[in-house]
């Protein structure tokens, strides 16, 4: 059995190098069907961590913190990004293909859209925590989107920041495919083992199936 300093030592986020085309990003407007796709890849045996920031605001609520993205962006964004780096150096241990629910790219996103310029550690975060190139976008779905504890913006505010996302993976270099609105069950099925190589359209779409 390990004791914990072996636990510890083998915790290194140096071990995401090289292993980046096994991280898949899924991304896009909020209260599009993220959440509802990521659930479905785990029940079919993927490795999946949940939204960063999902899991914070629930934490900072709980404990009464203010790291929210209604009262210190800021700190916010640092401890998502921080959560992130957890999530990504955990799946590189694991050594699958695993799939999250939105990445670092996402909460720098949210800096330049607030006019805010981006840390140099942050940037060197973006930099050395690759994903797959191929991010799976879920474009806005008016339909579904609702209102919970953690999201208390409304579908106006979500879908003015939708383009400026797409835009800053782009300037990152990840290649944007967009997810069809369908059943999750029949969405789950697209990118399994789709993920399509290097270059291409860079808006590229998975093909829409009919759900089932």
């Amino acid at each position: 059995m390990l004791g914990g300093n072996e636990i510890e030592a083998g915790y290194q986020p140096s071990l995401v190098q090289g292993k980046a085309h096994k991280f898949a990003v899924l991304s896009g407007c909020s209260g599009a069907g993220k959440s509802s796709l990521l659930a479905e890849l785990g029940r079919r045996g993927f490795p999946i961590y949940e939204e960063p920031g999902r899991q914070v605001v629930k934490e900072q609520l709980y404990i009464g913190g203010d790291a929210l993205p209604w009262e210190n962006w800021s700190l916010f964004v640092e401890l998502t990004i921080s959560r992130s780096i957890y999530h990504i150096v955990t799946a590189a241990r694991r050594d699958r293909l695993s799939f999250f629910d939105r990445g670092i790219v996402d909460q720098v996103s949210g800096l330049e859209r607030r006019g805010l310029s981006i840390p140099q550690h942050l940037a060197a975060a973006v930099d050395r925590f690759r994903y797959h190139e191929t991010v799976f976008v879920m474009p806005p779905w008016p339909e579904i989107f609702s209102n919970d504890d953690e999201r208390k913006h409304s579908f106006e505010d979500a879908l003015a920041s939708y383009a400026p996302l797409l835009r800053t993976y782009e300037h990152f270099g990840y290649r944007i495919v967009l997810v069809p609105k369908l059943k999750v069950s029949a969405r789950a099925g697209l990118p399994r083992f789709g993920l399509p190589p290097a270059g291409g359209d860079q808006r590229g779409r998975l093909p829409d199936h009919g759900a089932d």
